[in-house]
């Protein structure tokens, strides 16, 4: 080969590729934009699993609606939403079940609790504990009640 082809090839491989400097100016860039999307994302994903606790809260509570116009009462905290899917005993009346699906683990992958009577003077109360599953908290961790 002629020996100024030989010289061209190499400039251009030499040309062809990045610096480290450069690749390093990327990376820094990169990393300031997950550093500003990261925790808007995750808080974001907070914001929706509190939001399909609520849904799934009031799902059940148009459920147990329907559970009450067709048998005259709520069920009782011993029967809990599994009474939704399931005949209680000694329960007269029941035209379930008053859900399509099983009853689902809330978001946080816990049970959803069923209190009756309800607080402050509700007919019943549904509560998720959010994502720590301890009553209380603040955040995602907040209680998700009806």
């Amino acid at each position: 080969m002629n020996r100024n082809v030989v010289q061209k090839l190499g400039r251009t491989r030499l040309l062809a590729g990045f610096t480290l400097l450069e690749l390093l100016v990327v990376m820094a860039i990169i990393g300031l934009l997950a550093a500003y999307v990261g925790p808007k994302y995750f808080a974001q994903l907070g914001k929706s699993e509190q939001t399909t606790a609520k849904a799934q809260i009031e799902s059940f509570s148009k459920a147990l609606g329907l559970f009450r116009l067709h048998t005259g009462r709520f069920p009782t905290t011993a029967e809990g939403l599994n009474s939704l899917m399931v005949k209680p005993a000694n329960v007269r009346g029941w035209n379930g079940p008053y859900l399509e699906k099983e009853i689902p683990l809330d978001p946080w992958s816990n049970k959803y609790t069923y209190k009756f009577p309800g607080s402050d003077g509700k007919d019943f109360d549904i509560i998720s504990y959010g994502s720590d599953g301890q009553p209380g908290g603040t955040d995602t961790a907040a209680d998700i009640t009806n």
